[in-house]
């Protein structure tokens, strides 16, 4: 077909001549890839159950879902529930380039905890999971999830959560819940050219304007561009010199940004941790007195290192990756607890 067939084409579906624009908005991203025949994955959902949907949202907010028969399961966890470290909505303003300075802005206009682990939103739009130095780190553990959401759900449940082995059904309604989040296509940043491409070769599957079969590749690649296919994971240190820190002139209207949506989201009163934070002058110059002393109240090693679960303490703290909290925003927090401290 010519080159000025193909630009009409394009030009008549961009205009909303063909497929409607409310339909393309609310196709979700694994149906336009599916249709574009990509590869099925293999936590994919073809008809989800809102019943399954109901109890898996309910194990995620409150470790355990109400029966159909008005028992209860057993708590997943006695310390954590996933949303203590993952969101369930969109936290980055571009899905496909997550940037915690981005993330943090975004977390203060939607009201949002600023946390350590990547939102559940697009959960089921993702690749691999544990990803980058995570999978550096600990090897073994992690192998079989970093290539399956099922795998990955069970560890974060019996790890990461510091709880028990997830029975079968209950995988299996936390992974609909998943479903019940996934991306769409009115999600994506697309240009209207871009979007003139992927819904041509949706319309079209199995035919070509061209090759049929490039035009459909070429629909995949540019949809994946917009989503993030895996999660990243970069293991900072601490600076060498804790007194003087990164260098960097700290912003404390953003510190307490970080406060208040990370710090305050576990150590709360009733919350997860056992070590309370709250606004008091007392509170801050504990944090400002061990800034450069290297020890689990020390801001910097605490961040950058976390914590571990131990036996007859499992709660611990997860550690913050460069990529879901950055060193200058380390320095927002000290300018902020140090302000707060005079």
């Amino acid at each position: 077909m010519k080159k000025g067939l193909i630009i009409a084409l394009l030009g008549f579906i961009a205009l909303g001549l063909g497929q409607s624009s409310t339909e393309f908005d609310d196709m979700t991203v694994a149906w336009a890839l599916l249709r574009l025949q990509d590869q099925q994955p293999e936590h994919y959902v073809q008809d989800i159950d809102p019943e399954k949907v109901r109890m898996g949202r309910e194990m995620v907010y409150n470790g355990r879902a109400k029966m159909p028969d008005g028992g209860y399961s057993k708590y997943i966890s006695n310390i954590y529930v996933c949303t203590d470290c993952h969101n369930q909505v969109k936290e980055d303003p571009d899905p496909a380039n997550p940037n915690p300075e981005d993330r943090l802005v975004y977390a203060e206009a939607n009201d949002l905890p600023f946390l350590q682990a990547t939102t559940f939103w697009g959960m089921v739009n993702r690749e691999t999971w544990y990803n980058g130095d995570y999978y550096q780190k600990y090897g073994a553990l992690v192998d079989k999830a970093r290539t399956s959401l099922y795998e990955a759900t069970q560890l974060c449940s019996q790890e990461c959560s510091s709880g028990r082995v997830l029975e079968e059904w209950e995988a299996d309604a936390i992974n609909h819940y998943y479903w019940s989040l996934q991306i769409k296509m009115s999600d994506l940043d697309l240009t209207q050219e871009e979007r003139a491409k992927i819904e041509l070769a949706v319309l079209i599957p199995g035919q070509s304007v061209t090759s049929g079969e490039e035009e459909m590749k070429e629909a995949i690649a540019l949809i994946k561009s917009k989503i993030m296919l895996a999660s990243p994971a970069d293991f900072v240190e601490p600076p060498n010199d804790r007194k003087k820190g990164f260098g960097l002139k700290g912003n404390a209207d953003k510190g307490k940004m970080i406060y208040d949506r990370s710090c305050k989201t576990c150590h709360r009163y009733g919350g997860p941790s056992l070590f309370t934070l709250d606004d008091s002058k007392k509170t801050f110059r504990l944090l400002k007195r061990n800034i450069p002393k290297g020890n689990h109240y020390a801001l910097y090693d605490i961040v950058r290192h976390g914590t571990y679960a131990e036996p007859g303490h499992r709660q611990y703290m997860p550690l913050y990756t460069a990529d879901r909290m950055s060193d200058q925003q380390l320095e927002d927090l000290r300018a902020y607890i140090e302000l707060k401290a005079e």
